[in-house]
C-alpha cells in the first residue's frame, strides 16, 4: 500500500541542518503517525512521502519555501526594554506575545531588545532521513477530523 491522500502513515525520521546537526528525531520514541494530504506536515515532507510504502528508507532535502518558509525581515522588531517588565532578558530566550505568537530574543541593547517572530527553522534547508514503518487506510472519522486517532493520534 502506498502513501496517498487519506492514508495514515507512521514514519521514523531524523532532521538535520546542512551542517549535519540533529534538529529533531523520532529515534527512541514512537514513530510519527499522520494523515497524508491533510496539511499536518510541511509541504516538502508530504510531497516526499507521496507514493512511498512500508519499509522504504530515503532522504529528503527540503528548501525553506516548502519547509518553514523564508525568513521575513518584517517579523524582526525592536521593542523597548520596558516591555519585558524588568525581568532579565538574554539572546535565545523565547516569549509568547499577546497575540499567541512566539518570539525569540536575538539582541539585547540598553534601551531596546530585538525579537524575531520567524519560525526558528525559517530560511533553513531541512535534511530528513525517513523510514516508513506503516501505511493504512484512514477511518472516515480521521478523514473528517483531518488527523489521526488512536495509536499515535489525538483521541485515545
Amino acid at each position: 500500500m502506498q502513501i496517498t491522500k487519506n492514508k495514515v502513515a507512521a514514519i521514523h525520521y531524523t532532521l538535520r541542518d546542512n551542517n549535519g546537526k540533529v534538529i529533531d528525531t523520532s529515534d527512541g520514541r514512537e514513530p510519527l503517525h499522520y494523515l497524508h494530504g491533510a496539511g499536518n506536515l510541511i509541504l516538502g515532507m508530504e510531497e516526499g512521502l507521496e507514493g512511498k510504502k512500508k519499509g522504504d528508507k530515503f532522504q529528503l532535502k527540503i528548501e525553506p519555501a516548502k519547509g518553514y518558509g523564508e525568513k521575513d525581515p518584517s517579523m524582526v522588531q525592536k521593542v523597548p526594554r520596558s516591555a519585558f517588565g524588568g525581568q532579565e532578558v538574554k539572546p535565545g530566550m523565547k516569549f509568547s506575545t499577546n497575540h499567541g505568537n512566539v518570539v525569540t530574543v536575538t539582541h539585547v541593547g540598553l534601551e531596546e531588545i530585538t525579537v524575531d517572530a520567524n519560525h526558528e527553522l525559517a530560511g533553513v534547508e531541512l535534511n530528513f532521513d525517513v523510514e516508513v514503518m506503516e501505511v493504512r487506510d484512514a477511518s472516515a472519522e480521521e478523514v473528517s477530523h483531518g488527523h489521526v486517532h488512536g495509536a499515535g493520534g489525538h483521541h485515545h
